[in-house]
């Protein structure tokens, strides 16, 4: 890459590809995975339990190796590293079908795979912004995962009606090895650690601290959503094809409104963003707990656009203003393990204890919580 140019093709094109697979196989996972926990014989408290524990080792290790990454300056060592061991230790998945055994495996494969998406967020942080680049421009490099979710999505709903929803296993392995072979040519991360101490006392303030309440809030009020939306259509009589579908129009909302976040963010602030985004997940959760038929559902799905997407833009965008170059992989790090660490983990472990007896009460919980997650963000975040 030429010196002050702002994002190479090279890079450009490895990012893309990076975002495509993480959340490619994240289009397996978040919709199939309980639910073929579930066809195991798991209980909701049980599968409730497995995601909190998944959350709960990415909330420590996520910081921590982001914190050996900025230090030492190791960053792609680390990302490929660990994107191989993660495929490893996935293989064990395809031969464990009893709870204790899903618990080990879960464990030290969540050790290795917790930081790979803060550190995805890092690279793509540095190259935009070297040589002055436009950091609006990430929605569209972002959107390549989005698009990718769909696409696995769309296909894999149809794919397990025929094969039963335990292929998912395999697939996902597959989707882990091809991405540890392109992790190989991803950049090496420019930012030094000689300033790294002083760097991590300057982002400690309240307006982070007020920041990560709020992003904490939004992914708390997802917890009935990722934990229990595909078997909660499941029980109203929903086939897998119809359940992946709503998913699928979900990230279609979502690439809309990514690939015209740098049209968006030129007129609106990213606090103001950050805001309305919280009113929609409000109104989208209110919608999923009385919804039954198929046009109520769609309706809530498209309004991921807003509860996911401009979320996620700005949030990333925000934190990145919040920390430096020296501390890029660790604020990306500390937001997801606060955001889709804590508050999936709380999400999941309350979800989990109260579906069985409330189950889409739930929902209106949920929407009690993003609607105080709006309220902290307007009068506290001034």
């Amino acid at each position: 890459m030429k010196p002050g140019e702002s994002l190479s093709g090279s890079s450009d094109g490895i990012l893309k590809i990076q975002y495509f697979i993480y959340f490619g196989v994240m289009g397996i996972f978040l919709p199939y995975f309980n639910l073929y926990c579930h066809h195991l014989g798991f209980s909701s408290f049980e599968i409730g339990s497995l995601s909190a524990l998944r959350t709960a080792i990415t909330i420590v290790f996520s910081i921590g190796w982001s914190i050996v990454a900025d230090r030492y300056a190791w960053r792609k060592p680390i990302y490929v590293l660990f994107n191989f061991l993660s495929a490893a230790i996935w293989v064990f998945f395809l031969y464990i079908k009893d709870f204790s055994g899903m618990v080990i495996v879960t464990i030290f494969h969540t050790i290795f795979f917790a930081p790979l998406i803060a550190f995805i967020e890092a690279f793509a942080m540095d190259e935009l912004g070297s040589g002055g680049g436009d950091k609006n421009r990430y929605g569209r490099i972002r959107a390549w995962g989005s698009v990718s979710f769909i696409l696995v999505v769309a296909i894999l709903g149809k794919i397990s009606d025929l094969f039963s929803v335990n292929i998912i296993v395999a697939l996902i392995l597959v989707g882990y090895t091809i991405q540890a072979l392109f992790s190989i040519p991803m950049p090496r991360a420019k930012a030094r650690g000689e300033r790294f101490h002083a760097r991590v006392r300057e982002i400690l303030n309240v307006r982070t601290l007020i920041f990560l309440t709020c992003s904490f809030l939004m992914i708390f009020s997802h917890g009935t959503y990722y934990g229990f939306y595909s078997i909660h259509l499941d029980k109203l009589g929903y086939g897998t094809f119809f359940i992946g579908a709503t998913w699928a129009v979900a990230s279609i909302a979502e690439i809309v409104v990514m690939i015209n976040s740098g049209r968006i963010l030129k007129y609106v602030s990213l606090e103001n963003v950050l805001f309305f985004s919280f009113l929609a997940a409000t109104v989208r959760w209110c919608l999923l707990w009385r919804a039954v038929t198929v046009s109520e559902i769609m309706i809530a799905q498209m309004l991921h656009a807003f509860t996911y997407g401009t979320f996620h833009i700005a949030s990333i965008l925000y934190m990145d203003l919040l920390s430096t170059g020296e501390t890029r992989t660790l604020g990306q790090a500390v937001n997801n393990a606060v955001s889709y660490g804590l508050g999936m983990m709380a999400g999941f472990l309350l979800n989990g204890y109260l579906y069985e007896a409330y189950g889409a009460l739930l929902f209106l919980m949920s929407a009690c919580v993003s609607l105080v997650g709006a309220f902290v963000l307007k009068f506290l975040g001034r």
